[in-house]
């Protein structure tokens, strides 16, 4: 009885959370939909701002996407197609790879795999500040500046604190189906790929959406090795942008194209919240 009262005050507070926190999107959408006077001032704390946009400015979007770029519409093409080619790429690359070093760790017995072990989550505690030029002397000498190389290669390397996550949750599948596959003929890459991996799939659900939010977001990691306009991610376009279109009389175009790079991480939370809740629920981090 005293769980079923509880209810309404969780179910109140998980509303008023999910208010406050978007509450901030909700006024970006309207900035981004109001006339040019109306945002500025609104920006200024001037004048109000009302919930809902007066007389909603629909074309301020594809205003906004057009002007990313000295020719229109193409700096926005651009950017949007090599953030699609290097996030997808990154987040095949990390999920694959993080799953098969993390199932070695978790079921290939070898001398030195728990030193390894140690030696890869010790990595977790290097800043990646300190990575930076060797990194970059690193890839100039192999001719990669100005290129998505060094951006999407590391992601071949795995990440450890994925690796980390898969090798505990692989550790917890029973080493019986593993033999049953190996009886039936399958290899080490095998039991990996038809064994291993499905079983895996809330953990990578959470690898892939956590790898999509930092790599489609990453401005690091594109202004450092990208200087060129054509190669540029969206992360970098909307930095020049905003350079470029910073002013009180151009923020609502700045607001409609954040919120345009933001829809994609929305979008992919969205279709991929039920394995990102199983995989916590099934608690993938646990030894």
């Amino acid at each position: 009885m005293s769980r079923r009262r509880s209810n309404p005050v969780a179910y109140a507070l998980l509303v008023a959370g999910s208010i406050v926190l978007l509450l901030p999107l909700w006024w970006m959408v309207v900035v981004s939909l109001e006339t040019p006077e109306r945002a500025g001032a609104a920006v200024t704390g001037k004048g109000g701002l009302s919930l809902w946009p007066r007389d909603p400015q629909w074309t301020n979007y594809p205003q906004a996407l057009a002007e990313m770029g000295s020719v229109p519409w193409q700096g926005f093409a651009d950017a949007l197609a090599n953030s699609i080619v290097v996030t997808t790429l990154v987040v095949l690359a990390t999920v694959l790879s993080s799953s098969l070093v993390g199932f070695a760790f978790a079921k290939i017995a070898f001398r030195g795999n728990r030193g390894l072990f140690l030696v890869m989550l010790g990595t977790m505690m290097l800043p990646a500040q300190v990575t930076i030029i060797p990194l970059f002397l690193l890839f100039r000498g192999l001719g990669w500046i100005d290129s998505l190389w060094p951006l999407i290669v590391p992601a071949f390397f795995g990440n450890a604190f994925f690796i980390f996550m898969y090798r505990q949750f692989i550790a917890q599948i029973p080493e019986s189906l593993l033999e049953a596959a190996r009886v039936d003929g399958y290899g080490l890459l095998g039991v990996w790929w038809r064994i291993v991996l499905p079983l895996t799939r809330p953990v990578s659900a959470i690898c892939a959406v956590f790898t999509f939010i930092y790599v489609w977001n990453d401005f690091m990691g594109p202004l450092i090795y990208l200087h060129s306009d054509e190669q540029s991610t969206l992360a970098v376009a909307l930095n020049s942008f905003r350079n470029q279109y910073g002013g009180l009389e151009d923020v609502h175009l700045l607001m409609a194209a954040s919120l345009v790079t933001m829809v994609p991480c929305i979008l992919l939370f969205a279709a991929a919240q039920r394995h990102f809740i199983e995989g916590l629920a099934k608690g993938a981090v646990k030894g």
